[in-house]
């Protein structure tokens, strides 16, 4: 958390026991309501929705494992709305009021929305959730070798494959002294690649369940990949130890490599200038560029004590004039360098991207994904973040090895260590 947003985050906290404390005695004060949020970003949006109008207040109380914390504990003072990541699984129509009614023209217009994002929201054809941002994968390569790379949007997995070993180059020793791309390299390139078979993975309870069908085709991909393009995975573990080690945008400008992964987020919280010559192209996956599995969501909790206060701040979050607001004022207190756009994402409302972003973020100019180009993630557990991590990255890394020192890693026993572990 940066300086400022950790000294506003507990000004929020103060602000919270005084109201709680004080101000419900006066009968001239505002309504409160609360705000759980595992984004520290809704610090400063909380603290302008409170400076522009003095009907309600909201009071941010910060929840680090945000979907894990809900229900809420018996003692502790209930949210009224919730703001985050994996609020999506098998609790949700149980923790959460139907937003249906915000829904109009002239409340929340969703043809204003991602339509795949206001779908990602819904159970069983009402709308539980509201999207409020989303980020998404792409390669980016140095301006140097724009005439490699075909003029358009997006690569598929095939594309980049065939023009990352295109740009490969070995010394009469038969060393690499250049290699395009390696799967090797990166662990959610890794998952992203396993949903060009389909859904691996899905959730069961609090925990996941996988195809191991599909999940035997991503890692046979992966290992024909290398052993076609890169020789093996030690030769591209090699070149990454030789050669990689600074940041992923400096690395292609160095000629080494053509391509590095990366996610929107990281790359337009770099500015414009550090960035220089770099471009870049979406990810492209069966036709379709996967939204990461993060979206962050808005909704009211069931037993909210203020839902009235909650759908105001929604209404007013969901409109392109307030999220000019947002943008500007993080623009302001420098914020911007440390995040990017609405929560560190591209803003569900198709306007704020496609009219507000180009100014603030310049090489999104004339860039932006079509909407019927975009695909939602599926539901996944409170703790999916942290089964990826432990259980899924450690299984694929040792899965598409191409060598014989593959330990005898297997998904169940990953799964069983996780499960006895505590983030």
């Amino acid at each position: 958390m940066t300086g400022f947003l950790r000294t506003s985050f507990f000004a929020a906290i103060f602000i919270f026991c005084g109201l709680f404390l004080g101000c419900k005695t006066q009968d001239n004060s505002p309504d409160t309501f609360i705000i759980w949020t595992d984004r520290e970003e809704f610090v400063s949006y909380s603290e302008l929705f409170n400076s522009i109008q003095d009907k309600t207040k909201a009071v941010i109380v910060y929840k680090k494992r945000l979907a894990s914390s809900l229900p809420p504990a018996k003692d502790e003072e209930k949210p009224d709305l919730i703001a985050g990541s994996w609020l999506k699984n098998d609790s949700t129509r149980k923790l959460f009021r139907p937003l249906d009614s915000l829904l109009s023209k002239d409340s929340i217009d969703v043809s204003t929305l991602y339509e795949p994002l206001v779908e990602y929201g819904k159970i069983f054809g009402s709308q539980y959730l509201l999207p409020v941002s989303f980020n998404l994968p792409l390669f980016v390569f140095s301006s140097k070798n724009e005439d490699k790379i075909p003029n358009q949007h997006s690569l598929s997995l095939e594309q980049i494959k065939e023009l990352a070993g295109d740009f490969n180059a070995v010394n009469k020793k038969g060393f690499y002294t250049k290699m395009g791309f390696a799967p090797s390299w990166d662990d959610e390139f890794l998952y992203e690649v396993a949903k060009k078979f389909g859904p691996c993975f899905k959730q069961k309870g609090n925990g996941f369940v996988w195809d191991e069908k599909k999940l035997s085709e991503a890692v046979e991909y992966i290992r024909a990949w290398t052993a076609e393009k890169n020789s093996s995975t030690t030769a591209e573990q090699d070149f990454e130890f030789k050669y990689l080690y600074t940041p992923k945008y400096r690395q292609i400008a160095e000629g080494r490599t053509l391509f590095s992964y990366i996610t929107s987020s990281e790359l337009f919280k770099i500015s414009f200038e550090q960035l220089g010559e770099v471009d870049f192209r979406w990810l492209s996956i069966n036709g379709f560029i996967p939204a990461k599995d993060d979206i962050v969501s808005m909704a009211i909790y069931k037993h909210a004590k203020n839902p009235k206060q909650a759908e105001n701040f929604i209404r007013w979050f969901f409109q392109e004039k307030n999220q000019k607001l947002l943008l500007e004022r993080s623009a302001k207190m420098h914020l911007d360098t440390a995040t990017f756009g609405i929560v560190s994402g591209f803003s569900t409302i198709k306007g704020v991207n496609e009219r507000i972003f180009p100014t603030f973020y310049r090489n999104l100019l004339g860039n932006l994904p079509a909407e019927e180009k975009i695909a939602a993630p599926q539901a996944f557990p409170p703790r999916w973040q942290s089964i990826k991590e432990r259980v899924i990255f450690p299984y694929l890394n040792n899965a598409i090895k191409t060598d014989s020192d593959k330990k005898n890693l297997t998904m169940e026993s990953l799964l069983n260590t996780w499960s006895k572990q505590f983030d």
